[in-house]
């Protein structure tokens, strides 16, 4: 009744057009009068219909002849924080198969670490339930006892020195108003506390990604750990950022991390989306294709991560049919592209 009235006739070839008559139409600045599923839904499906028009797939409609790079996947095998019952604090505990040779090999490999990692824990007695984004939630104690299950795994799944670790440690959620953060084991850390814990977890463990490594509104505490870890690791901002351009600028402007999240319904349409990942290419940040712990089928991101050559993307476990589906348009994609089609693990390690 609000969003068909007006953009009915417009060419969906003209996306720029189309996403900026919604924003203005909505004229809110988190699209709370529109909602941001319903611009999103919209702003999607123009640009499904604009790659189907052309007849060509849609990360080509993307990013063109240049869409030709597979991310490397880091792929959540251990859930923990809000996504799942237990004594893990950290959200995300994941695989980075960053020295495969093809995304195709790269899928192998996660999933056998994936199916090592359930044997082992299943050795111990311990729950291979999985998580909202499909990976195991065992009654685990630590956060550095999952970190020793993940090394355990890699290592007898034959991949030590191929398989990294990435973590998603979502502060946000355990941290309080005096900017303290309260742990499930009713330790109470400051901010430095938790930054000289990762310098220590990078020492011992193949940590390349930690993720909201500290609460979204602890900005002095996001400058010190952006000192100490962004010359080390990819030190990335998903709350922080909120795919949102201008408060990314901001954190840009203060040299806070040095990676962005992207999720296409964080922020609502798909140029804002674009937006935001051409000024993270454009201030030498790297940016990671995102889902969300609430999927579908769709596989929307697998396409937006070839078409922007992104170097990386968050899709989940290797469990789950919404979270698999990625993963085969991913397979799909590599097969399609032959012999121009480039893994970026092998770029980055070049």
């Amino acid at each position: 009744n609000v969003i068909a009235n007006a953009i009915i006739g417009l060419d969906a070839l003209d996306i720029n057009k189309i996403d900026d008559l919604m924003i203005k139409l909505d004229n809110t600045e988190n699209k709370s009068n529109l909602g941001a599923n319903a611009i999103l839904g919209v702003s999607l499906a123009v640009l499904k219909a604009g790659a189907n028009y052309l007849d060509i797939p849609l990360y080509k409609h993307i990013g063109g002849l240049r869409a030709h790079v597979l991310p490397i996947p880091l792929v959540n095998v251990i859930n923990g924080g809000a996504h799942a019952f237990g004594k893990l604090d950290i959200q995300e505990f994941m695989i980075v198969p960053m020295k495969a040779d093809s995304f195709h090999e790269a899928v192998r490999m996660a999933a056998e670490t994936f199916h090592t990692l359930k044997s082992i824990l299943e050795r111990d007695n311990l729950s291979t339930a999985v998580g909202d984004e499909g990976g195991f939630s065992p009654e685990i104690n630590s956060n550095k006892e999952a970190l020793d299950y993940l090394t355990k795994a890699i290592k007898e799944a034959g991949y030590e020195g191929r398989m990294f670790i990435a973590l998603d440690v979502a502060a946000s959620e355990f941290i309080s108003e005096d900017n303290t953060y309260k742990l499930k084991g009713g330790r109470i850390l400051t901010s430095d506390d938790l930054i000289n814990t990762y310098k220590k977890w990078i020492k011992e463990y193949p940590i390349v990604s930690i993720e909201d490594g500290l609460g979204e509104e602890d900005f002095e505490g996001w400058k010190k750990l952006s000192l100490e870890l962004n010359p080390y690791i990819q030190n990335v901002g998903d709350d922080l950022f909120v795919t949102n351009k201008k408060i990314f600028m901001e954190g840009v402007k203060n040299g806070i991390g040095n990676s962005i999240l992207i999720k296409l319904n964080q922020i609502g349409t798909f140029t804002e989306t674009m937006d935001t990942i051409e000024y993270a290419r454009n201030h030498g940040y790297s940016y990671i294709i995102s889902h969300r712990s609430g999927e579908t089928v769709d596989t929307t991101i697998s396409d937006l991560a070839v078409g922007t050559n992104a170097l990386e993307i968050k899709t989940g476990s290797m469990s789950r049919a919404e979270r698999i589906e990625k993963y085969n348009r991913l397979m799909e994609i590599e097969d399609e592209l032959g012999s121009s089609g480039v893994y970026a693990g092998k770029l980055i390690n070049n």
